[in-house]
């Protein structure tokens, strides 16, 4: 070695070791136990996704940004860890963002990054790459949102970003990164100093003793009390103290969608089964997790009974929500797991069940299961929806621990009522807004997060918002079975064009179509079935095996109703009588 060389070598190692915005974005993820991300790569975060996988970071590519983001939305109710979507900058960034306020209207943690062009340029509108001011469009559909232009504030932001989206009502946040800050540089250790470990973002929230003492005294003299779960409280993961509140009241239980299986929908207390007397009979309603939105005709009219019939007791950490529809007698605002934790204590030897109404609920339950059965029966070919889905609920029930992903019109709301569910946090469906399209970006992270088999159950339309990402389910090699509910249209197949022309009506696909050609082109499993037996023994394959499968599910195109059990939403004219 020269003496040249000797020096340069030793003004290396002398040198002090270096970071940068690239990095720091990873380290700050990982310090804080993120190391799932859902991703669509381009620029000008390609190289951001390669470092990311080399430093063990789980990175799932979609085929498109608004499937990453209801990935990053479900694995945060999942986790009670906000999921991370990463995007590029502009059409991306749209892409994602409709993913994000999803996220934000249901209460999921998720945080939506994005490449973003040049502040300078985008400012001054000169016309940057993909130019687009980002943050001022996202702020409004989201929890927050936050800009990082220095390396150094990398560390503070992604802090920020994480706790803005679990504390309190949890939600969508999005985070900006423009293309520069990647690649700025700064001192290793200086940078490592600026990372943030988020401390306590959720800390307990018990309601004032008067607020408990108010809501005891409502349940204590309630003839015909209920309570309803909303997904809020599977969010909240306080299983054990809700099925010790629910098993010690005595008190019959209403379980909204997501939140099925808290308890399981064959508990001798579940309502689910006789939902319509208990809403309108019962004269104490506690909700718990569960806002009185749509889903719960806002808390009036006809499905309550008669008016001023009911005193509600709501459990919600945001105060704003309490009054928002129907007076709320007894609020108790707090986090779900400290308000049952103190109501489960404040019921203890003070509450007597209510058996005479239990026996009531209990009758019309069995009355209605009783009714049902023979539908769920049917083994015909064609196949209705009722036979279809009676297939699928054998297969839960003989796999409990399974997730259930489901969208559609007829083919969710039938499934709502007739597939059991028997643990927590396993049903994950359209949610508050009713969405299509969030299917196969729920299947992958139900897969990914929870490595359990998952079944996916489609209406084809809701499928083809979606369904190019059975490639991404292929190329993970995910333990995903999708059924596809195939009527060949929306609501049913059997719509034609009024004027005799030559274009189908806008309500029908081609039929026939086989989906499951889709998934055989990707190295997938693909089976066709005509009838309830051949989809129980075709699923049931699938999900003991793990390997993708699509199923084609054959439904008689003239089964479904217009727009399922929202129909009374869909207006249509009456001026014009169209056919049916």
């Amino acid at each position: 070695m020269t003496k040249n060389q000797a020096t340069e070598a030793s003004v290396v190692e002398d040198a002090p070791a270096l970071t940068d915005g690239f990095q720091l974005v990873i380290d700050a993820l990982k310090l804080n136990d993120i190391n799932n991300l859902y991703v669509v790569p381009g620029i000008p975060i390609s190289d951001l996704l390669r470092m990311a996988q080399a430093e063990g970071m789980r990175v799932v590519s979609f085929r498109h940004e608004q499937n990453a983001g209801n990935a990053a939305a479900i694995a945060g109710f999942m986790t009670k860890k906000p999921g991370v979507c990463m995007t590029v900058s502009a059409p991306g960034f749209l892409n994602g963002l409709t993913a994000l306020a999803n996220a934000t209207t249901n209460c999921f943690p998720m945080i939506l990054i994005s490449g973003s062009s040049e502040r300078e340029i985008v400012d001054l509108q000169q016309g940057d790459y993909e130019e687009m001011d980002q943050l001022a469009i996202a702020k409004p559909l989201c929890k927050a949102a936050f800009r990082i232009l220095h390396a150094q504030d990398i560390g503070i932001g992604v802090a920020r970003a994480i706790r803005a989206a679990v504390s309190g009502r949890p939600g969508g946040v999005y985070l900006d990164l423009p293309a520069k800050l990647f690649s700025q540089v700064m001192d290793a250790a200086e940078g490592a100093k600026s990372l943030v470990k988020v401390v306590d973002p959720t800390p307990a929230q018990y309601p004032s003793a008067e607020a408990v003492n108010r809501a005891l005294d409502l349940l204590k003299g309630a003839k015909r009390p209920l309570v309803i779960f909303g997904k809020g409280a599977a969010y909240a993961q306080a299983d054990e103290t809700i099925r010790s509140f629910v098993e010690k009241s005595g008190i019959p239980f209403l379980q909204m969608s997501m939140a099925k299986g808290l308890l399981p929908d064959t508990h001798p207390q579940s309502a689910g089964a006789a939902r319509s007397l208990v809403l309108q009979e019962a004269d104490v309603v506690m909700l718990v997790g569960a806002r009185l939105n749509w889903l719960l005709s806002h808390g009036k009219g006809k499905t309550w009974g008669k008016p001023g019939s009911k005193k509600f007791i709501q459990v919600d950490i945001e105060p704003r929500e309490m009054d928002s529809n129907v007076e709320i007698h007894a609020p108790l605002v707090g986090d779900i797991a400290s308000v049952m934790e103190v109501m489960l204590k404040g019921i203890e030897g003070g509450l007597t069940p209510p058996t005479d109404w239990m026996a009531t609920v209990a009758a019309k339950r069995e009355q209605n299961v009783a009714k049902m059965a023979p539908k769920l029966m049917s083994n015909a070919s064609p196949m209705n929806f009722h036979g279809a889905l009676g297939a699928l609920r054998r297969v839960i029930k003989e796999r409990p621990d399974a997730l259930l992903v489901n969208e559609g019109a007829n083919t969710l709301d039938l499934a709502r009522g007739i597939i059991d569910m028997y643990q927590p946090r396993k049903r994950l469906d359209v949610g508050t807004w009713g969405v299509m399209g969030v299917g196969m970006g729920y299947a992958v992270a139900a897969a990914v997060e929870s490595g359990k088999p998952v079944l996916a159950v489609e209406g084809d339309s809701a499928f083809g918002f979606s369904g190019m990402e059975v490639e991404t389910i292929c190329r993970y090699n995910l333990p995903v079975c999708i059924v596809i509910f195939n009527n060949n249209g929306i609501y049913r197949g059997t719509d034609v064009n009024p004027t005799g022309g030559n274009d189908p009506s806008p309500m029908v696909f081609v039929p026939g179509s086989r989906y499951d050609k889709m998934m055989e082109a990707f190295g997938g499993v693909g089976v066709h079935v005509t009838n309830p037996d051949e989809l129980y023994r075709a699923v049931s394959e699938a999900m003991d095996s793990g390997r993708p499968t699509l199923i084609n599910a054959v439904i008689d195109p003239a089964a479904g109703t217009e727009s399922g059990n929202i129909g009374s939403l869909n207006p249509t004219s009456s001026v014009r009588k169209m056919p049916s």
